[in-house]
């Protein structure tokens, strides 16, 4: 028997669709679930995405990947690398293994509801393929973090970070519940395939994954670039539903872009800009922060969405402003309530990493040298007690992340500010004008309450720091610490002020 042509039968399988006998259309494919709204239900005949594939394709490849991926790591295990590595950068890893192996899983969620409510049958059948991406990605990522348990039980936090009650554990879970869990599936085509991971994923993947490399972790490197490959895929469900979505119902398809790109621009300049401008060592550095963001985010993101006819989000200013603050702000939070990580954040302020930064962001000792430059006296006089929390940071109430962004005023002086609402009697407290705007937009919508509300609402005892380490699930053997010993403190000179009263270092450094 002659077999057919993979072209002369792809387009027909792939795109296999029926009639309901017994069942109206609207009950197989509610609103509330496909998300059709505005765009005529017979219009999603039109959905076609570029790159098609098989499912005997798709396992051949997949094996290959996988039989790659495991050799690596079966080679590496046999040999000393972990060790050598930078503490520094193994935060890097355990920051990535805890806040994302489980939002592969809910990647995986995402992709079922895509496969049984996606309003074309070809694109059921891509979410399938995803599907089975997102269930690789999340047991590859949780196999390789489980490593390095029995070495050091903070790798335990990937697969136990999603349980708990720790603040960056539900920061994240407040942005993937919203653009995961509670989402339709045209909402969600938008908002994770062609926002999230046709974007931010290769910042978190591509960029790591280059520094692993530079920093001689083989390992991570591997794992991350294999999943990157299946990203690159199945992101492709996001291109079509746009098209269709801006035809019908423009407004809506700007909307569901601008918020959700800036909420994960928000979670990224936490989780990805410390493990590049400070966890990373300043010799295996390739790319700033900011730098790898305007070339692999910023100028893909304005191509791709003026291509689709669509216009740059109505904050964009202050979006690149935050480029120069958000993450040095948010390290800086994170290292000084480093009790409350399952990671050791690296200070990453020796004299030989200012200077990279002073190149990188012009602005930086102005704003945070001095911030440095007294946490480094309190550090060389003994004075710990200093530089630890004494209650929990003021989080936002959108991203849930600390309000601690500092942005120029008229006066010429830096300052973080309070960006705050009232509404129905309660005062609500946001880290910048975009969050402040997004919530108010979604003010009806079910809102994650944040740690500071559930503290003050007495959901957390004893009402102080150990009551708050306890509660967040956070024990002695995995609370973070200084990656790095404290060692550059000694690189800090001592500090007098300026005519400004701001704080200088001795020496020039």
């Amino acid at each position: 028997m002659t077999l057919m042509k993979r072209e002369e039968w792809q387009d027909i399988v792939r795109d296999v669709d029926w009639t309901f006998g017994y069942v109206t259309d609207d009950a197989v494919f509610p609103d509330w679930l496909s998300g059709t709204g505005k765009v005529p239900r017979g219009a999603w005949a039109q959905w076609e995405e570029s790159y098609k594939v098989s499912y005997p394709e798709y396992v051949a490849t997949q094996r290959e990947k996988e039989s790659s991926a495991y050799a690596v790591k079966a080679a590496l295990q046999r040999s000393k690398t972990f060790e050598h590595l930078d503490e520094g950068w193994k935060s890097s890893t355990k920051m990535h293994f805890g806040g994302v192996s489980l939002v592969e899983y809910a990647g995986l969620l995402g992709e079922l509801k895509m496969a049984r409510f996606g309003l074309s049958p070809a694109w059921r059948n891509m979410a399938v393929f995803g599907a089975l991406d997102e269930m690789r990605h999340a047991q590859i990522t949780l196999f390789f973090g489980h490593e390095f348990v029995a070495k050091d039980p903070q790798y335990d936090w990937s697969q136990k970070a999603f349980h708990t009650n720790d603040w960056v554990s539900i920061s994240l879970r407040s942005l993937f519940d919203s653009m995961i869990i509670g989402a339709d599936a045209v909402d969600l085509a938008i908002q994770l395939p062609m926002t999230f991971e046709t974007g931010f994923t290769n910042l978190q993947f591509v960029a790591l994954s280059s520094d692993a490399l530079e920093a001689g972790d083989i390992n991570f490197a591997n794992m991350i670039s294999s999943i990157q490959t299946d990203e690159a895929r199945h992101a492709q469900q996001g291109g079509p539903t746009l098209e269709l979505l801006v035809e019908h119902d423009p407004v809506r398809a700007q909307w569901t872009i601008d918020k959700f790109f800036w909420l994960s621009a928000r979670a990224f300049a936490a989780l990805t800009g410390p493990a590049m401008d400070y966890y990373t060592p300043v010799e295996h550095r390739k790319q700033s922060y900011r730098e790898f963001m305007e070339e692999w985010i910023i100028d893909q993101f304005v191509r791709t969405i003026e291509d689709y006819g669509l216009r740059k989000p109505w904050y964009w200013d202050e979006f690149m402003q935050g480029l120069d603050t958000w993450h040095h702000a948010l390290h800086l939070g994170l290292w000084f309530w480093r009790p409350t990580l399952w990671w050791k954040p690296a200070g990453g302020v020796d004299a030989e990493s200012r200077e990279w930064l002073r190149e990188k962001y012009p602005n930086w000792d102005a704003v945070y040298g001095d911030k440095w430059a007294v946490i480094a006296e309190n550090v060389n006089a003994g004075n710990m007690e200093a530089t630890l929390p004494e209650t929990l940071p003021w989080l936002c109430n959108m991203c849930h992340l600390p309000a601690c962004n500092a942005t120029y005023g008229r006066d010429g002086k830096w300052r973080v500010r309070n960006h705050s609402l009232k509404h129905n009697g309660t005062t609500y407290h946001f880290c910048t004008k975009g969050c402040r705007q997004i919530w108010w937009e979604d003010r009806d919508a079910v809102n994650h309450t944040t740690v500071v509300e559930r503290f003050l609402a007495g959901e957390i005892q004893p009402m102080d720091v150990p009551g708050i380490l306890g509660w967040m699930g956070l024990t002695p053997d995995v609370m973070g610490d200084d990656a790095h010993g404290y060692a550059w403190a000694k690189s800090f000179g001592p500090v007098t002020e300026n005519e400004s009263g701001l704080a200088v270092v001795g020496g020039g450094q």
